[in-house]
């Protein structure tokens, strides 16, 4: 009895801190009821039986829920309120603080050859608008190439503010950034236009998956990482959301993860 009176303690104090800091009565409702205090539920205030998707998410970040191709529909809910709301933004935060400290303490050769390689989808650029649509569920329904890239093909993928700061301030070092993404060389233009709207404005390179391009995402990043290091560049850094951005061969000096709980490239 003493447990449930301490969680509508808690819950009061919730409700009136919110209540305190917005103005909008639907908002406030809206929040209260992300954030609802209730025993034995999911984080995001939804029971889900025999599956805590929180758990699942530390195991997909941490790689040890490999090759797995939908996010669980009971977690659907929980995906997507940790997306949308700050947990995913401070996370991407702590990754890019981390990042940004590493770089600084580099001591560069100054030769123009030191590269910091970025992923470009949920990295450089996000596709959240994309996936909370009703029809992809933040990866609770499988995945579609044709609505994808039709999405893709309007360019208005905006940046993830924290990797924004870390290619700046990469830039700001003389380190020269380098793209390097899966999405098909027929896309070129439109990536760079929405990279440059996107606020990325200079690199050293831009390389995209062309025809001849063949094997598996590890396959395809570990080749191109390694005819920059065969043309003398060294890559002091290297930055994705997936596992395959970051594994295989001259993955570069240090490597950093960026959180994506809605799909695994293997």
């Amino acid at each position: 009895m003493r447990s449930f009176a301490l969680l509508f303690f808690i819950s009061t104090i919730v409700a009136v801190t919110v209540a305190s800091t917005f103005n909008n009565v639907e908002v406030i409702s809206q929040v209260v009821e992300i954030h609802r205090l209730r025993p034995q539920t999911g984080s995001a205030g939804y029971r889900v039986p025999q599956l805590d998707c929180l758990s699942w998410r530390l195991a997909v970040e941490t790689n040890n829920l490999q090759n797995w191709k939908l996010v669980p529909i009971s977690c659907e809910n929980y995906i997507g309120h940790y997306m949308l709301g700050k947990q995913y933004r401070h996370d991407c935060e702590a990754v890019a603080n981390a990042a940004i400290e590493y770089a600084k303490s580099l001591k560069l050769s100054g030769d123009g050859k030191d590269v910091w390689v970025f992923d470009i989808d949920e990295t450089t650029l996000s596709n959240l608008p994309y996936y909370a649509r009703s029809d992809v569920a933040f990866g609770a329904i499988p995945f579609n190439s044709t609505k994808f890239n039709a999405w893709v093909a309007e360019g208005k993928a905006p940046a993830i503010p924290s990797i924004l700061g870390v290619y700046k301030t990469v830039l700001s070092l003389g380190i020269k950034p380098v793209f390097i993404t899966g999405t098909r060389e027929s896309f070129k233009q439109v990536r760079i236009t929405n990279l440059k709207k996107a606020g990325y404005s200079n690199w050293a390179k831009l390389v995209l998956k062309g025809d001849n391009d063949s094997g598996t995402a590890v396959e395809f990043k570990s080749s191109k990482r390694t005819e920059l290091v065969k043309a003398g560049y060294r890559i002091v850094g290297n930055i994705g959301d997936q596992w395959s951005d970051i594994l295989g061969d001259n993955v570069g000096s240090r490597t950093f993860k960026v959180p994506d709980p809605m799909y695994y490239i293997g």
